[in-house]
Formats: C-alpha cells, structure tokens, sequence
C-alpha cells in the first residue's frame, strides 16, 4: 500500500490556552495520520493529549529575531495576534518544523475536526500545490501548501509583504486583507488593485501565471447555525453534510456554557450556544 503523504498543521499560540482546547485535542485524536504542531509559549501539560500534536516551546521574542534573521529585515511581532499575518510564511520561517512533511498548513486551535483525510484525499494532495478551505479566499484557519522552496518562499511574490511583516498593523495578509464581503458575493481580488496584495492575490495571480495549481472549496462550517454534530471524528451539518471542521470563531463567544466532559464523549451536539454531548 502506497504511503500517505504527510501533513503537518502548524498553529502559534501565546498566553493561556483557552477554555475550548480539550475539543480542538479530541479531534486531533480522531486524526492520527496528521501531525498538529502547535509553537507556543505555554509550559502547560495537555491532559490528554495524543502523539500526533507535537509541542514546540519558542518565546515570541525568539520568533520575532528568527525571522528578522532569516528575511533579511526587522520585523515587527510586538503582539501575539499579528503572528497572522506570518502564517504563509511558517514554512520559510520554521525549516526545521515542516522538514520531513509532503505539506505544511497553517491552522488555529478554535477549530473541531472532522476527518481530515476524508477531504485532503491523496488525489487531491497529488494534484494541488495550495488548498484552501473557502471557494472565494484563502483560508488562515487551515490552508495546506505543498513543502517545495517555491511553496515556502511564496508569499514573497507579494509586492507589500515587506510592509506588512514591517509593521504593527493587522493586515489579514494570509487571507484577503479584509476584502471578506466583497469576495464572498462574487467579486474578484483583483478588482481591488490598491488593496494589500494578499495571499489570495498571491495564489490567484500566481494561478494564472501556471506556477502552482489551486484548490478551493467550501469544506467548513462557520458561525452559529446549530445542529451541528461531530460524531467520532466526523462532523455533519443538518443531518446531512459532512465538513471538514467547524471553525469556533463565533461560537467560542457566544457559547453560555463552557463545559468540558470528563471524560470527552464519543458524539457532541453543538447548538448556536451550548454543546450537549449525545449518547
């Protein structure tokens, strides 16, 4: 049986870790062929944690010189969150991380997973050299790019990254520089030419060009539709759709009660407030 190409999905976090963890860990659980790195500086044992979410123990300071090192420019890394803006370039900037992996992603940790290689298919590995999880942009909460020196230096082919990695500013580079709205009712990035050249322009433009080849799809579930149920390492919508993750950005919030089962059931029901766990 042919080997499956390995992924590794890298997530920085500062500071404690949030009340929703012990969630994002179970669906790791439920993923053993993907490695999910996270670089923080958080000292913290993961009660429950499995082999294949690695810890990498790096200050904020350490990463800010680093990577001022290796892009030959002080960089400007004062806060946790602008690290955002970094996440195309993790695969330039964390060499010794992504070694060994046919792909490395950037990902979060307000995320549920479904089953990962039920949507990342050998085919599809085969075929694309940049997966998204959106149809309309790139996607910051989980993106794969092929590991080839190409791949890991493309956010370069950006006339503003300079700028963006320069500067306190958020400037959401690893997605569409906030064009969310416009893109999601059908207009293209580059009817917006005075925009920061974000890595949705990166990866359309460089499409064009025949570089690289680039899938998006819309795989996620996002905000707070309810019924939403992750069962065993899948997650359904409706009854009917499976996704490949639920992103908790909204939900995180907007959850009244933030309980977390001891121990983790084998079926959560996630409602627009509260999550039930299902016998």
């Amino acid at each position: 049986m042919e080997k499956l190409k390995s992924i590794g999905i890298i997530t920085c976090w500062y500071g404690r870790y949030p009340w929703y963890l012990p969630y994002f860990i179970q669906s790791c659980v439920y993923n053993p062929a993907v490695d999910f790195i996270l670089i923080t500086d958080n000292q913290e044992v993961i009660p429950d944690k499995p082999d294949n979410v690695k810890i990498v123990h790096r200050t904020l300071d350490d990463i800010r010189q680093s990577a001022a090192e290796k892009l030959g420019f002080p960089v400007n890394i004062d806060y946790p969150y602008k690290l955002c803006d970094f996440k195309p370039a993790y695969g330039f900037l964390f060499p010794e991380v992504v070694k060994g992996y046919d792909f490395w992603g950037h990902g979060d940790i307000d995320v549920v997973y479904g089953n990962i290689r039920n949507f990342m298919t050998e085919e599809l590995l085969s075929a694309y050299d940049v997966i998204s999880s959106r149809h309309d942009y790139i996607t910051g909460t989980f993106c794969l790019f092929r590991n080839t020196p190409d791949m890991n230096r493309l956010f370069m082919q950006s006339r503003d990254y300079r700028e963006v990695f320069s500067h306190a500013e958020h400037y959401c580079f690893d997605e569409c520089n906030f064009l969310f709205s416009a893109l999601q009712e059908g207009a293209s990035v580059f009817d917006y030419p005075d925009h920061i050249q974000s890595m949705t322009w990166v990866v359309k433009q460089a499409e064009k060009e025949g570089k690289l080849k680039a899938f998006f799809d819309f795989i996620i579930v996002e905000g707070v539709p309810g019924n939403i149920t992750w069962e065993k390492g899948k997650i359904i919508y409706k009854n009917k759709y499976e996704a490949m993750f639920y992103h908790l950005i909204t939900f995180k919030t907007e959850c009244k009660r933030k309980k977390i089962f001891h121990p983790m059931p084998d079926t959560l029901h996630f409602t627009p407030t509260t999550i039930l766990a299902k016998k």
